[in-house]
């Protein structure tokens, strides 16, 4: 059985999602699976989105689920409770790493400054979260941060796209990038499941090309 860390690295790319209708949940689960993308990160910002992860998580239970702006104690249990196998915050918050780690849940906090990752480090981690990556200096910050961190991994997320993927990827102490890209909001909202199809799998095939 793959690690959580493993089969990030496999999928390359993490669709990072936002669901206002958990009508949306299967029909979209589907078109990553068949893409070829059998994960996601479900932005708790919405109120569907616990009733998403639980649908996806019942129908595909070999999928990938997870839970990203994840901001309190009580959301990690309503997550983890409707089937959620990682968490992820947008930034390094101790009480939401610590619970998880105390209680063996998979966590990854956002972190942007060498005093967030030494927090990281000091806690025994080995791969966090990048964000917001574009914005935060990208791939150069990521750079300069993991010289003296050398045990880290980085997962950046935030303003990466097909144009600028392969410059993270080709980084060896890039696990995977998150993005939204190939599954926009209004794309779900308008049911165009098959363009996600189709736009997952040019992701699979360009982060394929990248780490051939």
């Amino acid at each position: 059985m793959k690690t959580i860390e493993e089969q990030f690295y496999d999928y390359a790319v993490v669709p990072v999602v936002v669901l206002e209708d958990a009508k949306d949940a299967l029909p979209l689960a589907e078109a990553l699976t068949e893409g070829g993308l059998s994960c996601a990160e479900v932005t708790f910002r919405t109120e569907a989105a616990e009733e998403s992860i639980r649908l996806m998580s019942e129908k595909y239970p070999d999928m990938l689920v997870g839970a990203g702006t994840v901001l309190t104690t009580e959301q990690i249990d309503r997550a983890v409770g409707a089937g959620a196998k990682f968490i992820v915050s947008p930034g390094f918050d101790p009480e939401i790493v610590d619970y998880c780690l105390e209680r063996k849940i998979p966590v990854f906090p956002g972190c942007i400054t060498p005093s967030e990752v030494a927090q990281a480090a000091k806690r025994g981690m080995k791969v966090i979260k990048f964000f917001p990556a574009e914005q935060a200096g990208g791939i150069a910050r990521i750079k300069a941060m993991a010289a003296p961190y050398t045990m880290m991994k980085f997962m950046p997320t935030g303003g990466i796209s097909v144009d600028n993927l392969k410059s993270y990827l080709e980084y060896d102490k890039i696990l995977c990038c998150g993005g939204s890209w190939m599954v926009k909001g209004d794309m779900i909202k308008k049911g165009e499941f098959d363009k996600i199809r189709q736009l997952t799998k040019e992701a699979v095939e360009l982060a394929a090309s990248i780490r051939k």
